[in-house]
């Protein structure tokens, strides 16, 4: 839950609950379930700037106890030291009644912890007669990026003097005042590539949990993450759909000597065949039709980072010689140049495909499988963990209903049972998707199951069915149940817990077609 979605939760809660109740356990339980997903420092203030409660994100970032928190006039915090100009213009700002909303960006540093650059909101919370009760002010900690962005901004006004002072030098400067304006766009680019993935990368809605289960075959797999992870060698996560191939990759990039930088990713499978060469590569000005201005591909983007390259069994054949030589030799032309750019990305893709069986078909080149298979990770489906079903379940329940302002308690033995006894086709994915359904249509604290889970893999007549057999049985029995649509609300790829793209080329694949 973002802040902007838990300010609003928050204000209708206390204006349902009442004024008369906000200094009662019931407030504060409520404080608790609607805000305990925010990561930010949250501060509730009285009228009088006296701190009513805090979120445990605030006492984290700066090292500040609750004792000498709550009942305490903000400004008097941590002696004196948040009587910080910027917040009082803020929080005087914000009590009159002729405004609602204001936010301030603010550079302070702290005894305990040093610098801190942080965004701050503040909101009025009104009582029944309309008048302001409480404050919620919300803190967002942006030292790490902003200090990113300023040493990135830095480097450039760094090169841009040493230009000036290049083209004042005689001709003999000449060549090192080309190179450093070179440079210099390079890093503008470089610079606006990274902002404008970052903002996607924010409107995604991807998971950060850790990896979460104990069985053997998962633990061999963080082994081997642990293995890898600080080297540069090519690594190739293997599984099917819904594993966590992504938790993998970010797994490795997280305990690597590149993880101050993004982890850059590019889905293989999501992106038109005309457009991937472009995304990946990028593309100069009048390039193609539509190219109104230069692109900076994801290779560049990542250089000096990794660079996750998920589905890469899509990729179009016509493609893979171009792919294979950045691996090969880390260098490419963007679209419509000639001009050879070198970089230095450690590269990571994952597939769910058999890419063995797809080099003998004619689909991928054997040459690029083995520059891809240095060190593979397969991560094994769900039905073979049935150990970290409990454990998965348990996080995701507590995930959903603290979402959902919920409450679920208890998670009967025959509901377990179930779960641990279906073979998930979609993995953990779809054991998310089952689970939100059911807390969605559970009206007390007991979980109740509205889907109906078959047992096909402890089914003696198809115990030696192929995978793909059991995969294709059951995508067409949800189809089935669909009535044949594919994607959309209740739709077949929903209840599977694939994206639509994924599941169309699964049908292609097995041979799935609408009678």
């Amino acid at each position: 839950m973002d802040n902007t979605q838990s300010l609003k939760e928050f204000d209708r809660a206390v204006k349902a609950l009442g004024y008369d109740h906000w200094k009662s356990q019931v407030f504060i339980a409520m404080f608790d379930n609607i805000l305990g997903s925010v990561r930010e420092p949250l501060l509730v203030l009285d009228t009088d700037l006296k701190v009513v409660k805090a979120y445990h994100a605030f006492y984290r970032t700066f090292k500040v106890d609750r004792e000498n928190t709550e009942g305490m006039v903000i400004y008097d915090l941590g002696n004196r030291q948040w009587d910080i100009p910027k917040l009082r213009e803020l929080l005087e700002d914000i009590l009159p009644e002729n405004t609602a909303f204001n936010d301030f960006e603010v550079e302070h540093h702290f005894e305990a912890i040093g610098l801190k650059i942080m965004h701050l909101n503040a909101r009025r919370i009104y009582g029944e007669s309309q008048q302001t009760r409480m404050i919620l002010l919300a803190i967002e900690d942006v030292t790490e990026r902003e200090y990113y962005k300023r040493h990135l901004e830095e480097l450039v006004d760094k090169r841009t003097a040493e230009l000036i002072v290049a083209k004042e030098e005689a001709k003999k400067g000449k060549e090192r005042a080309e190179a450093a304006l070179v440079e210099i766009q390079k890093l503008k680019d470089q610079l606006e590539a990274e902002r404008e993935y970052l903002q996607e990368e924010i409107k995604l809605a991807y998971n950060h949990e850790n990896i979460i289960g104990q069985s053997d075959g998962l633990n061999y797999v963080l082994y081997k993450v642990e293995q890898i992870a600080s080297s540069d060698t090519i690594v190739l996560v293997l599984g099917e759909t819904g594993t966590g191939k992504e938790l993998v990759a970010r797994a490795i990039h997280g305990l690597s000597l590149r993880k101050e930088r993004t982890l850059v990713k590019v889905n293989c499978s999501t992106l038109p065949s005309n457009l991937i060469e472009s995304e990946l590569f990028g593309h100069e000005k009048g390039a193609f039709t539509g190219a109104h201005s230069r692109h900076l591909g994801r290779f560049e983007v990542a250089d000096g980072t990794t660079l996750f390259l998920d589905e890469i069994g899509e990729l179009p054949l016509e493609l893979q010689p171009k792919l294979l030589r950045v691996v090969q030799d880390g260098e490419f032309e963007r679209l419509g140049s000639s001009h050879t750019i070198k970089i230095d990305v450690r590269i990571i893709a994952a597939t769910n495909r058999n890419l063995e069986e797809e080099v003998r078909r004619g689909r991928f080149r054997e040459d690029l499988w083995y520059r891809l298979n240095v060190f593979p990770i397969t991560m094994p489906p769900l039905r073979d963990r049935l150990d970290d079903i409990p454990l998965l379940v348990d996080f995701y329940i507590k995930k959903i209903t603290k979402r959902m302002g919920k409450s679920i308690a208890v998670i009967p033995t025959s509901v377990m049972h179930a779960l641990q006894q279906y073979h998930w086709p979609g993995n953990v994915r779809e054991l998310e998707n089952v689970l939100e359904r059911a807390v969605i249509n559970s009206s007390g604290p007991k979980l109740h199951l509205v889907d109906e889970l078959d047992t096909p893999h402890k089914d003696l007549s198809t115990a030696h069915k192929r995978l793909e057999t059991i995969e294709r049985d059951h995508i067409l029995q949800i189809l089935e149940q669909t009535h044949w649509k594919v994607s959309g609300p209740k739709g077949a790829a929903e209840i599977l817990g694939l994206n639509r793209s994924t599941l169309r080329a699964r049908m292609r694949k097995l041979g799935i077609h609408k009678p």
